[in-house]
């Protein structure tokens, strides 16, 4: 699977795709897809990672309390 990085738009080709989706893990193993060699393995923020389409990644897959923010901001557009 790949991703962009936000930063500099290049592809990262994910190593360790069931980390993406746990929320626990902020940082995800990949290698750059860029150029003709083969890039070395290192790690990338979540946070700094999106579809290549440019959509962002969704919250559950960052944040293992994002239940809770959906429920405050369901209240606070209540009140």
């Amino acid at each position: 699977m790949f991703l962009k990085q936000k930063s500099s738009g290049d592809l990262v080709e994910l190593l360790e795709v069931e980390n993406l989706y746990n929320p626990f893990k902020k940082e995800i193993l990949g290698r750059f897809h860029a150029g003709e060699e083969m890039q070395d393995p290192e790690t990338f923020l979540k946070s700094e990672l999106i579809f290549p389409s440019g959509e962002f990644l969704p919250q559950c897959w960052l944040d293992p309390d994002y239940r809770h923010l959906i429920q405050k901001l369901s209240e606070s557009t209540l009140t």
